[in-house]
């Protein structure tokens, strides 16, 4: 049975410039950070990857980052959580950038702003992510990787 939830409206840019709402109404209940970061781990070396926490946020509520490394050309990319117009859990790259410094700055730079946020790495001879929600630039749960422009 699924509890309902009300939240206020709000929506906000990403610095990726990308419109992020989040929920008026949650209609299920999510899982802990702990839990799905465990489960999230377990399908990377279930993959064939190596994963690792990085960062440990807060046990139940703490957002997430992902930075995938393909180990084969050498290019990272970063995923973070996000909320669509209905609710819904999706993963979004705020930035993108060919340098990996660059994107470790802007985890450093989340950091700043939530104390409570994880950070895993996953390294990948394809540079899968493993993420299971809708990624956002991909269609029907195929991985399209993004190269920098």
């Amino acid at each position: 049975m699924a509890m309902e939830m009300a939240y206020p409206h709000a929506m906000t840019l990403s610095p990726a410039g990308v419109v992020v709402s989040f929920p008026s109404r949650v209609t299920e209940l999510l899982l802990s950070s702990d839990l799905w970061v465990g489960a999230l781990i377990r399908r990377a070396e279930i993959g064939g990857a190596n994963a690792v926490v990085v960062r440990k946020g807060d046990a139940r509520a703490g957002t997430v980052i992902l930075k995938a490394y393909d180990t084969s050309t050498r290019t990272a990319r970063l995923f973070s959580e996000a909320f669509g117009a209905e609710g819904e859990r999706l993963w979004i790259q705020p930035v993108t950038s060919e340098f990996e410094s660059e994107l470790d700055a802007y985890i450093q730079k989340q950091i700043g702003y939530d104390s409570d946020l994880w950070v895993v790495e996953i390294e990948d001879r394809q540079g899968r992510h493993f993420l299971t929600e809708t990624v956002q630039g991909e269609r029907n749960g195929e991985e399209r990787p993004v190269r920098p422009t």
